[in-house]
């Protein structure tokens, strides 16, 4: 795993210079980031110096359109999932209010100092700067005044449509995992910790680990999905639910996760769930018995079919 710098005031900016960097948000590390991320790998061995990833410690949406956003991953995942990535090194700029106000040129002082890279790796849309007013002809002129050789790059197309982090979210939204897990390239996948629920699930016979997402980790539409639960490293199969259960009025929980041949109590421990086919709408059920019916059929599914 590559080394992960946080850019702060102790942060030697001379590891950027002669690097080449793929620079980005990068959230969800799908197939069209992995593809510049690459370049930018193949660019470095050709110069000679050390390929990096810059990035940001937050999306930078978090700041300005929290309310609407929907994230990938969080932002311990995504800077993780880039250092696996098989470049020397990730740089994390911490996106504050103060460096966010930058204008373009500010921003790109800040951000490499004296020491320039030999190339930088970016999607055509890039921008930058105080309300993303630097785009990437202004960026070209920066570079060539400093010898920064920069590689706007196309965004890579599955089925005929680019590959974005829109486009994924979209997708999950509509509870469409496996066409997201194609653009993504690896497994979706969310984390959270286990709250105590209200005990209905253990009543009717199937206990559920019940988990509060935050509303931008919320990516995954509404419904009933056959899914993967990693607990303490082990991967079991699982019946889960995204949205607040409608049969029962005081359901608080985000996500209800019914982990198939698990027992013991997880109370406070943080699990992966990794939704992989949509199963039904949530739905709210006449009668306890038909929503237990429901359910063992959901169940009876995701262990034939998993």
């Amino acid at each position: 795993m590559a080394k992960v710098y946080r850019v702060n005031e102790a942060f030697d900016h001379g590891l950027l210079s002669g690097a080449s960097c793929a620079f980005g948000v990068f959230d969800g590390v799908h197939r069209g980031h992995r593809f510049l991320i690459d370049e930018a790998k193949k660019t470095a061995a050709e110069c000679g110096g050390p390929s990096a990833v810059l990035t940001f410690d937050i999306d930078p949406d978090e700041r300005f359109h929290a309310d609407r956003l929907k994230k990938l991953m969080t932002n311990e995942r995504r800077i993780e999932a880039l250092a696996q990535t098989g470049v020397d090194f990730v740089a994390v700029l911490p996106f504050t209010p103060a460096f966010a106000a930058q204008a373009p040129l500010d921003f790109l002082a800040t951000t490499f100092g004296e020491s320039f890279p030999a190339a930088l790796h970016v999607g055509c849309d890039f921008h930058f700067g105080a309300k993303a007013a630097g785009q990437v002809d202004d960026l070209r002129a920066w570079a060539d005044e400093r010898g920064v050789r920069i590689f706007a790059h196309d965004l890579k197309s599955a089925f005929d449509k680019p590959i974005t982090a829109t486009r994924i979210r979209l997708l999950l939204a509509e509870g469409r995992c496996e066409d997201a897990v194609e653009l993504l390239g690896h497994p979706y996948a969310f984390e959270g910790v286990v709250a105590q629920g209200r005990g209905e699930g253990s009543d009717m016979g199937f206990c559920t680990a019940n988990i509060e997402l935050a509303p931008m980790m919320r990516a995954l539409g509404e419904g009933v999905y056959a899914a993967w639960a990693t607990v303490s490293g082990v991967r079991y199969k699982a019946a889960m639910s995204m949205g607040t259960a409608p049969t029962f009025a005081e359901a608080t929980a985000t996500s209800e996760v019914h982990i198939l041949d698990f027992e013991g109590s997880i109370y406070g421990e943080t699990i992966a769930v990794e939704p992989v086919h949509y199963l039904r709408p949530m739905v709210e059920f006449d009668s306890v018995e038909s929503l237990i019916a429901e359910v063992q059929a959901n169940i009876a599914w995701v262990r034939e079919n998993l």
